[in-house]
């Protein structure tokens, strides 16, 4: 590998980080206002989302230079692939973070209504550990934190369905809830969603050490 080509892809492992940031310090303010009911914490949420969007288009930008200049071959064509892919779902992330941050403005204005404890608990924490963790893996090429990444979906995917049962049932029992049920449903699929692109991320970071495509693989052959 050239100097030249070790230098931009230093500096793209520097770029998609200081945009996994942004993304995480997002997704935490966002997550932090719907269940402490703090709406001022969401103003910086949609500060940061053009921010976010500028800092993708030059990532993009940035691998195309190198893909044009270099023609890299083998783990580091993978590596700019991935980026590529990754960049465009941390966009996403931030998409949703900025869609928690409305909901959590709306409701905190709102009489609250009973959730699963694991919402606030237990699904945050699994959602930021996974988005941390996952871009940990692409920085440090770990495989093995990659597929832990993968595993901890279920258990999001399980509060996400239990959400849906609990406020269903409220919304069948009282229809003044309404409103407020189906906005707190979109905001947990909402971060439902971020676990799934964490976990996208997280399959890309084994196709780029190992070459393995596992993306519509069952959860038998991932064990």
């Amino acid at each position: 590998m050239s100097l030249h080509l070790q230098r931009d892809l230093d500096q793209l492992r520097k770029e998609i980080l200081e945009l996994g940031s942004m993304v995480e310090t997002g997704i935490n303010n966002a997550v932090r206002a719907l269940n402490d009911r703090r709406p001022e914490l969401t103003q910086s949420v949609f500060d940061a989302e053009q921010l976010i969007d500028e800092k993708e288009v030059l990532i993009e930008e940035y691998c195309l230079k190198i893909l044009a200049l270099h023609q890299p071959v083998a783990v580091d064509l993978r590596f700019i692939v991935v980026v590529l892919k990754v960049n465009n779902d941390l966009e996403r992330m931030g998409d949703l973070a900025v869609n928690v941050a409305k909901r959590a403005v709306f409701l905190s204005g709102q009489e609250a209504i009973p959730c699963p404890p694991e919402f606030s608990d237990q699904m945050a924490k699994s959602i930021l550990a996974m988005v941390h963790d996952s871009l940990d893996a692409l920085v440090k090429l770990d495989v093995e934190m990659a597929r832990r990444v993968i595993a901890m979906d279920d258990a999001v995917d399980d509060v996400n369905r239990q959400m849906y049962v609990v406020l269903q049932a409220l919304m069948r029992d009282d229809s003044t809830a309404v409103e407020r049920a189906t906005s707190l449903l979109s905001t947990s699929r909402c971060l439902e969603r971020i676990a799934d692109l964490a976990t996208n991320i997280a399959e890309d970071v084994i196709f780029m050490v190992e070459g393995e495509v596992i993306r519509h693989n069952t959860d038998s052959e991932l064990s």
